[in-house]
């Protein structure tokens, strides 16, 4: 069975830092782009940062940029997104993600083919 299980979410205060990781069984992500998006409470699921199977095309988001870092290790099989300087509109449910995007739309979740399960990220003081 194909999975992509997500932990680190939780509660931090504004300024603060947490770390997402995601793991992949069943599947190898060596051969993938993977990507993180997030769904705040009746908003749409954007994406917020993508990395190519290779690491060289690594994509953010205007709101993010400065603040989070997406990393990857392949010979582990798990996609890392170090979130820094968290601010309140940072809340939302996180998804961890992997494909291989066909029309290069790299922060776009039509690309994405597994998913994370989510993982709640609260920035509240």
């Amino acid at each position: 069975q194909l999975q992509f299980v997500e932990s680190g979410g939780g509660l931090v205060q504004p300024g603060g830092s947490l770390r997402l990781s995601c793991t992949a069984s069943g599947f190898t992500l060596d051969g993938y782009t993977v990507a993180w998006f997030r769904q705040a409470p009746e908003k749409e699921r954007e994406g917020v940062s993508s990395m190519s199977s290779s690491g060289g095309n690594i994509n953010y988001a205007d709101s993010v940029k400065g603040r989070f870092t997406i990393s990857r290790d392949n010979a582990k099989n798990m996609v890392y997104l170090q979130m820094n300087s968290l601010k309140p509109e940072d809340t939302a449910v996180y998804y961890c993600a992997a494909g291989r995007p066909f029309y290069f739309r790299f922060l776009h979740r039509d690309e994405y083919d597994y998913w994370g399960q989510g993982t709640q990220v609260t920035v509240s003081s």
